[in-house]
């Protein structure tokens, strides 16, 4: 009977790392979901989209995942808390060269939006 109850062990080990591996890649969506709100509403390069969240998570002292799953429920809510909203503004200035221009002198729409 030993070996039933590691059979059950192995069960319980394997379900657990499921679980981890299925919250794991929602989490990994998630992320890449901000990442394309940073861009669309700052005008930024992907990469410089993944910067800003990482600086806006640790400058807010929140998981990154929760400031993703913030970022990606803004467009529907309208609502983004103002330490983030706040971080997002300041990381975006950091990353946008002199004259608010982060595409060679062109200002897009979503660009345009923020300064608004």
């Amino acid at each position: 009977m030993p070996e039933q109850g590691n059979r059950i062990d192995e069960i319980a080990a394997l379900q657990e790392e499921i679980a981890q591996l299925r919250h794991a890649v929602v989490s990994h969506a998630v992320v890449d979901q901000a990442i394309g709100v940073v861009v669309a509403y700052g005008g930024v390069h992907p990469d410089r989209g993944w910067d800003v969240l990482r600086e806006i998570s640790q400058h807010t002292n929140t998981k990154l995942r929760e400031v993703a799953e913030h970022l990606v429920q803004w467009p529907h809510c309208g609502w983004l808390p103002a330490e983030i909203r706040r971080c997002l503004d300041a990381a975006l200035e950091r990353r946008t060269p002199a004259a608010g221009r982060d595409d060679g002198g062109v200002r897009g729409p979503a660009h345009e939006e923020r300064g608004r």
